[in-house]
């Protein structure tokens, strides 16, 4: 498969399955100026070799098939195509994908659990591509775990009318670096949630993705992250509205803390000159909570048309408010649990959206543990 042509954006104009239509990054580029290559270990330019161990372990729900296959299968890659190095060497190195379907009209009756295991060993590529047929229903978690270097390209096809809960947990050990691309294309009147909770690794750059292929489609992405001392954690957003009457939606939220912390928010919404009557919102707010830790939020709204429902963003980053403290501690709470309560009441919204009650409690927990360091 050779490069691919889309239509014109300033913001993302090369797609392809070939590593080398992709230059290798030197860091002055705009999507790579954030990212510290040096900690990619080799996932940028070629040099990591594929040794890597991760291993990929399906809990599905009774409803839901599970294949392991091939590259060469025919339905992997056609809902996604790489957007930049990283990801087309994942697409080009990887040896087996998971394949997850939930049939036509079918809602599955328990969550999907994708275990994603990394036994560490060199750098190792994946690929999942999960498909529901029209009008399936199914809530599909994604739990990342141990040691790896590991890049990998994950596909989410929503068929007409189907609707799929995605919660991505990136909770991986201290030296594990995680590059991912999330992809979700949305049928007519498709509905797509996504909640992204990155906690754990030395370097994690997550980038999910949007695309509809019809009118309706409804995405809403959600994400949360929790920064320590010399972690590097990178989210880079893309919902490229191509179709009229759609909608989505983006909150990411994140706090931060120790000296080199470091959270990078990248949100880019595109609405193409066809995609007339669409709705679109974006925000990302850090929480910088110690002295050393830096935050980069950068939105971006590329708007075509003039015929829109609705389009907006924000962003803001900084410290804890002083007057919530005070009024905390003027009634008697010292100031670590005062602190502790703001940062609670930061991310609560968010923690309501978790659609697995186990998940939510494991996510307040890590956020607990966090807090208590």
């Amino acid at each position: 498969m050779g490069l691919e042509t889309k239509p014109v954006s300033t913001l993302h104009e090369t797609t392809s399955y070939n590593v080398e239509d992709f230059p290798v990054p030197t860091g002055r580029e705009e999507e790579w100026r954030f990212t510290p290559l040096s900690r990619l270990k080799g996932l940028h330019n070629g040099t990591a070799a594929g040794s890597g161990a991760v291993a990929v372990d399906v809990d599905a729900a009774p409803e839901v098939t599970v294949e392991t296959v091939s590259r060469d299968d025919a339905r992997l890659g056609r809902a996604y195509v790489p957007a930049d190095r990283v990801s087309a060497q994942a697409y080009a190195s990887f040896e087996k994908a998971t394949v997850i379907t939930v049939p036509r009209a079918t809602a599955a009756s328990r969550p999907t659990v994708v275990n994603v295991r990394g036994a560490g060993g060199g750098a190792a590529y994946g690929h999942i591509l999960v498909t529901l047929e029209p009008m399936a229903e199914a809530v599909l978690v994604l739990d990342h775990r141990g040691t790896a270097v590991y890049a990998d390209n994950v596909e989410f096809v929503v068929g007409d009318g189907a609707i799929l809960k995605v919660v991505s947990l990136q909770d991986w050990d201290d030296d594990a670096v995680h590059v991912s691309h999330h992809h979700a294309a949305l049928g007519r009147d498709a509905t797509f949630r996504s909640f992204a909770v990155t906690l754990g690794g030395d370097l994690v750059r997550l980038s999910p993705s949007v695309s509809y292929t019809a009118p309706g489609g409804d995405a809403d992405l959600t994400g949360l992250y929790f920064v320590d001392a010399g972690q590097h954690l990178e989210h880079r957003l893309l919902v490229d509205h191509t179709v009229p009457n759609c909608r989505s939606n983006v909150t990411y939220k994140g706090a931060l803390q120790g000296d080199g912390a470091h959270a990078v928010w990248i949100g880019d919404v595109i609405i193409r000159a066809e995609a007339e009557g669409t709705d679109t919102y974006e925000l990302n707010r850090n929480l910088i909570l110690t002295d050393g830790a830096r935050a980069d939020s950068v939105p971006n709204l590329e708007i075509l048309t003039g015929e829109v429902a609705g389009a907006g963003h924000a962003s803001a980053s900084g410290r804890i408010d002083d007057e919530h403290l005070f009024y905390l501690q003027a009634r008697g709470i010292p100031h670590e649990e005062a602190r502790r309560l703001v940062v609670h009441g930061f991310f609560a919204q968010l923690l309501e959206r978790i659609e697995v009650p186990e998940i939510r409690e494991r996510v307040l927990a890590a956020v607990e543990a966090e807090l208590a360091r």
